[in-house]
């Protein structure tokens, strides 16, 4: 077992729903009281009022800058400890602190996103202005101009990424986007064709192809909404649990290669009968015991 940082990324403000942020103090309490964790440390935005307007392609920006630069900091830190960072989120915006602090360690990673959406629009096509529609643009260094001023190392390599589970890529712009860096996609349509453990072997092999490594950022929203309702934005015809389940436990056969993780988009406000809560918990304790 190694040993573990648990971070708490506590924000919401890269998307117009509330609730992400009450996730991570939740999914604290479901540890298992067996698993000794040499750290659990909270990070909170600053009381601010969120931004909505419609208008605006740049909700958010300077508070989301400001809580993803402290951070990359913590989980730097974390790294320079020897721990494995764990992040959980809040939604997806958080990755862009939690990954670029791994690969700034690190150098060269691989890394696959795990999430129904894209996340690869820039401030130019997002069709919201919501950050945690940007950021796996943001760190492939696609999104070069607002989000990643606080980092001064390595970005992911187009060509070590991959998007896992895809199925709600916006149209015309961010699947253009995504083309045109040449990112994998794995979509859930490819996982129902192909089977799950032959994507997870790709996606896996991609990513640390040539590397020292990967960070997975696992989004919640991935699994159906049906049977995990408690996601911010959720999106229809996900993969089952035990696809879920499935690309858990590739994970955990490549756990030499994993430098840092994010669990995110649990919502607790969008939750019911605590399905969702259930799931994370059992991932999170999953990662905690056999990583």
């Amino acid at each position: 077992m190694k040993n573990i940082d648990i971070i708490g990324a506590c924000c919401d403000l890269g998307v117009n729903i509330d609730g992400a942020n009450l996730g991570p103090e939740i999914l604290e309490k479901n540890i298992n009281k067996k698993y000794i964790i040499n750290n659990i440390i909270n990070i909170k935005t600053n009381k601010i009022q969120k931004e909505l307007q419609e208008n605006n392609n740049k909700k958010n920006l300077k508070e989301i800058n400001n809580f993803n630069f402290k951070l990359y900091n913590t989980i730097i830190n974390s790294l320079n400890n020897n721990m494995l960072p764990l992040t959980l989120g809040g939604d997806h915006s958080i990755a862009i602190g939690s990954s670029l602090a791994s690969i700034y360690k690190y150098k060269n990673l691989g890394i696959i996103w795990f999430d129904s959406h894209g996340d690869f629009n820039t401030f130019e096509t997002t069709n919201t202005g919501n950050i945690h529609g940007l950021p796996f643009a943001a760190v492939t260094n696609y999104e070069k101009k607002y989000l990643t001023t606080f980092h001064t190392g390595n970005f992911f390599s187009y060509k070590n990424a991959v998007l896992f589970g895809a199925r709600s890529i916006d149209e015309p712009y961010e699947i253009k986007n995504l083309k045109d860096a040449g990112i994998t996609i794995i979509t859930t349509e490819d996982i129902k064709k192909y089977g799950i453990e032959k994507m997870c072997e790709k996606a896996f092999s991609i990513a640390s192809n040539c590397t020292l490594g990967i960070h997975v950022s696992y989004d919640l929203d991935c699994i159906d909404p049906i049977i995990s309702p408690g996601v911010s934005v959720p999106a229809k015809n996900g993969i089952n649990l035990e696809e879920a389940y499935t690309f858990l436990n590739y994970i955990i056969k490549n756990k030499n290669k994993i430098k840092s993780i994010d669990l995110v988009e649990f919502n607790p406000l969008k939750d019911i009968n605590k399905k969702t809560e259930k799931i994370a918990s059992y991932i999170l304790n999953t990662l905690i015991n056999k990583l």
